[in-house]
């Protein structure tokens, strides 16, 4: 089994002790194939070193894995990161062009990184080790490999969802980050739409096509692609949930709802969640639904996103005062419709609170996957689960199909899916928690893991199609 090396913008080094710094299920079956492998996990550190160059890289032991972390300079961070990456990068792949703000200076920047780590992790590898690089950020990185003579394998996993070709053409840049993802030996992505949109783009830029069995050419490059979607740690998480719920904060919950429904919302701050659209929607279930008024409790978990980033700091305030206004045209003294937390919960309490929602409210306008909608589904107690309510545009609605599937646009057909699911029928609700567990439990993230980096070791032409990597045809 060949060394396997892993690259992303954020690294979780393991705090002391070994606990993860992030818990989150990616980081944990990453870890667990670095681990049986051995190898080494690079990133940014997250620090910036000001004008002056980087210093060497900071390498972290722990067991089989090294961590190798670099700084940025802040001309690197302000180009790469918040500008390229998250300016137009982001908001392209979520369909938002009207967000997106062009800059030659920005973009010459995301690439001048890439290849920054690309210098930076050329002397870290052996011959045969297996190379699988993460997201958006990162995109350029194989094909500045490949200048330096480096032939590994090299897998890339887009995370977020890929556009038609009307949408990226509008990038100026598009055409050099298509050739950097020809570049790849296998090129994942979350959905079987977000391939064929991938697909689409190859051929309308007469750069390549799908040629069967998961292979795509690119001028006289030929490589795989593939639709691998994320899992979480279903079994460990349900077993987390239900301990969860004898958290001192979750039992102080359960208290302070006083026997009403929980609709549960989590989020990061950022536009492509469908925040201000899901506060009209439950307002207008409330105002249609006067049963229903006093009798239930929508709670919005929203950590702060990317603050540097003028949009967000905007968006930060429009969703606190339309959560303001909900509460005091519809609130009495007794009663909060909407409780809006601005910050980050530990994983514990967000468990805990996911088990005691009868509605978990998943609405992005456009999402990758969405593992929320997934964790709160693991989360729910077999014997009188709780419904999800999914955002037909996540990944995760090409997976779950116990959920209700709403359109974040319509606000009534969500206003009344809120209804529905509040009034469901015990037994439906464990036959739709049930097949959409039983998925989760069979696709979990490290079958993810392990699909996606078996098919990266295969030849191209012995890629087979499977129900988790739905090759293109």
């Amino acid at each position: 089994m060949s060394r396997l090396v892993v690259v992303s913008n954020r690294v979780p080094v393991p705090a002391k002790g070994g606990a993860a710094a992030s818990a989150g299920g990616l980081a944990v079956a990453l870890q667990a194939a670095l681990q049986a492998r051995g190898g080494i996990w690079m990133g940014w550190s997250g620090n910036s070193s000001g004008d002056n160059e980087p210093g060497p890289l900071s390498l972290h032991e722990d067991g089989k894995i090294t961590f190798a972390l670099t700084d940025l300079t802040d001309r690197d961070v302000e180009e790469y990161y918040s500008g390229f990456a998250n300016r137009v990068l982001w908001p392209i792949c979520h369909y938002r062009l009207d967000l997106a703000e062009y800059g030659r200076q920005e973009m010459a920047g995301y690439f001048r990184v890439n290849r920054f780590f690309a210098h930076r992790l050329a002397p870290l590898l052996k011959p045969d080790d297996t190379i699988w690089i993460h997201d958006y950020h990162l995109i350029p990185l194989a094909a500045e490999l490949r200048q330096m003579g480096v032939k590994n394998r090299i897998g890339f996993f887009h995370h977020i969802p890929w556009p038609p070709a009307d949408v990226l053409a509008a990038m100026p840049v598009h055409e050099e980050i298509m050739r950097g993802l020809a570049a790849y030996d296998l090129v994942g992505f979350q959905t079987d739409r977000d391939l064929e949109n991938f697909a689409g783009c190859l051929r309308r830029e007469e750069m390549g096509d799908a040629i069967g069995d998961g292979r795509f050419t690119a001028g006289d490059k030929v490589f795989k692609g593939g639709a691998y979607g994320i899992g979480i740690e279903t079994a460990a998480f349900a077993e987390f949930a239900r301990k969860a719920v004898g958290h001192s904060m979750v039992r102080k919950a359960r208290q302070s709802i006083e026997g009403r429904q929980l609709i549960i919302g989590v989020d990061r701050l950022d536009y492509s969640k469908g925040l201000t659209q899901r506060i009209d929607a439950f307002e207008h279930f409330v105002l249609s639904n006067p049963a229903h008024q006093r009798q239930v409790t929508y709670l919005q978990v929203t950590p702060k996103s990317r603050s540097e980033v003028p949009e967000y700091e905007k968006m930060q305030r429009t969703v606190a005062e339309q959560a303001g206004r909900v509460n005091g045209a519809l609130g009495t003294v007794d009663w909060v419709p909407i409780r809006y937390i601005n910050r980050s919960l530990s994983r514990p309490i967000l468990a805990g609170l996911y088990r005691l929602a009868k509605v978990g409210l998943v609405t992005p306008l456009r999402d990758g996957m969405n593992l929320v909608a997934k964790e709160y589904v693991a989360a729910q107690d077999p014997d009188d689960p709780g419904v999800l309510v999914l955002s037909r545009f996540a990944g995760a609605a090409r997976e779950l199909k116990g959920a209700l599937l709403v359109n974040p646009y319509d606000m009534v057909g969500t206003s009344n899916a809120l209804a529905r699911a509040l009034n469901m029928p015990l037994e439906e609700r464990r036959e739709r928690w049930q097949r959409m567990m039983d998925y989760l439990l069979e696709h979990d993230v490290s079958r993810w893991c392990d699909d996606f980096l078996g098919d990266l070791a295969a030849e191209p032409q012995a890629m087979p199609a499977s129900p988790t990597s739905h090759a293109a045809n």
